[in-house]
């Protein structure tokens, strides 16, 4: 009867772990699969189109195309950031140039991400960032102001029924946390903090 409870509780406890590991798989691969269906749908106005424009493209001037900029800072994002304009005129096939402004406040030094969404998300790839402050990080140093560019092009394939577009980029704090110093009898210890 004993062996019997045992081997129950051994079959337990292993279901609970390959249950706990799958969970931790799951979990840790949801972010990539869920970029990758982002991109093949086109929800969440995820941007497809960014670097350089390869063809050469005729402007438009028989349509206007209203471009609306927002600036939306993470909760856990002190600066200050706001687009220079926050609307915008376009041609499609023009290239437009423009730049959002970031402030830190704070009295330290901060990394911070820019996340594009862009809106209607059938627009997503119509829309082309040929420069733009969010393909890189943003360090800003305490108190530190900077305009930070951005250069795109909305191509004439844009469907005639969308005359507005929302550019929206979501700013996040990226700074790494220092890592803390080991004192000279943790070295001689053996201690690592990595």
């Amino acid at each position: 009867m004993m062996n019997q409870l045992q081997r129950r509780n051994r079959s337990l406890v292993t279901r609970l772990i390959v249950g706990t590991v799958l969970m931790f798989g799951f979990g840790f691969l949801l972010v990539p699969l869920y970029d990758v269906f982002c991109r093949v749908t086109g929800l969440n106005g995820k941007v497809l189109n960014n670097g350089p424009v390869t063809q050469s493209v005729e402007i438009n001037r028989d349509r206007r195309v209203k471009v609306q900029l927002l600036a939306v800072n993470n909760e856990a994002m002190p600066w200050r950031f706001k687009p220079q304009e926050s609307e915008i005129t376009v041609f499609p096939g023009e290239m437009k140039q423009t730049a959002f402004v970031a402030l830190n406040p704070t009295q330290r030094s901060m990394v911070g991400q820019a996340v594009p969404s862009v809106a209607p998300s059938e627009a997503a790839e119509h829309l082309h960032k040929v420069n733009c402050f969010c393909f890189e990080q943003q360090p800003l140093m305490a108190g530190e102001e900077r305009a930070m560019p951005l250069v795109f092009m909305i191509d004439d394939e844009l469907p005639q029924h969308i005359s507005t577009i929302t550019l929206s980029y979501t700013l996040f704090d990226i700074t790494p946390e220092p890592r803390p110093t080991l004192t000279l009898q943790e070295h001689r210890q053996g201690v690592s903090y990595e």
